[in-house]
């Protein structure tokens, strides 16, 4: 991963319309934005695909004009289409191999592993960088598996691609994680539940 790309994983907010609930979904996102977020991912569980494809619209002129990496979950198609910076997958998408052929060598290819084996496997298959976590147990997967240190401290000296920490991740427990020297971390309800989104984003910038 090119250096300037391995910095734009410093702040990686995650979307959530349904932590936002009726607040302006654009605004929000390009709140955080000014506030400092340095990576975007457009990850929206309950859109239909013609939602999903209007939002990365938005999104893509959004994140172009302040000069983001823009990154879609899962949907390779409209990644495609929307010309997004690159895909992130988790381990019951499609496979990141396949996903690397279809995006080309240009795009950020971004996959959530758990363990050393998959850390490993998704370097193999192309991967730019490695979400890890959960780190802590989170309200907006519920399904997450809590990762230990030790298994971080573990991929981050055997794979040597950028780590972005996700999972339960907050300005309390921030200081805790610095001791594993992530390239970034990935936040979600940490900013998105706050009032002011832009003030949030500068408290982490200050503290990262």
């Amino acid at each position: 991963m090119k250096n300037n790309k391995k910095e734009a994983l410093k702040l990686y907010l995650v979307t959530d319309s349904d932590i936002l609930k009726n607040r302006d979904f654009y605004k929000c996102i390009e709140d955080a934005i000014k506030g400092g977020v340095t990576m975007v991912q457009l990850r929206e569980k309950n859109a239909s695909g013609s939602e999903f494809l209007e939002k990365a619209m938005k999104l893509r002129e959004l994140t172009k004009k302040y000069n983001v990496s823009f990154i879609i979950n899962d949907r390779v198609d409209i990644a495609m289409l929307c010309d997004a910076d690159g895909v992130h997958v988790g381990q019951s998408d499609i496979d990141a191999k396949s996903v690397r052929k279809l995006i080309g060598e240009d795009k950020i290819l971004g996959v959530s592993a758990r363990n050393l084996k998959e850390a490993k496997k998704a370097k193999e298959d192309g991967a730019d960088y490695i979400g890890v976590g959960a780190m802590y147990s989170t309200s907006t997967k519920l399904d997450a598996k809590v990762v230990s240190f030790d298994t971080v401290r573990e991929i981050k000296s055997e794979v040597n691609i950028p780590i972005v920490l996700i999972g339960g991740i907050d300005l309390n427990n921030l200081d805790e994680l610095k001791v594993l020297e992530s390239d970034g971390y990935a936040v979600v309800s940490a900013i998105l539940k706050k009032e002011d989104i832009c003030l949030e984003s500068k408290k982490w910038i200050e503290k990262i």
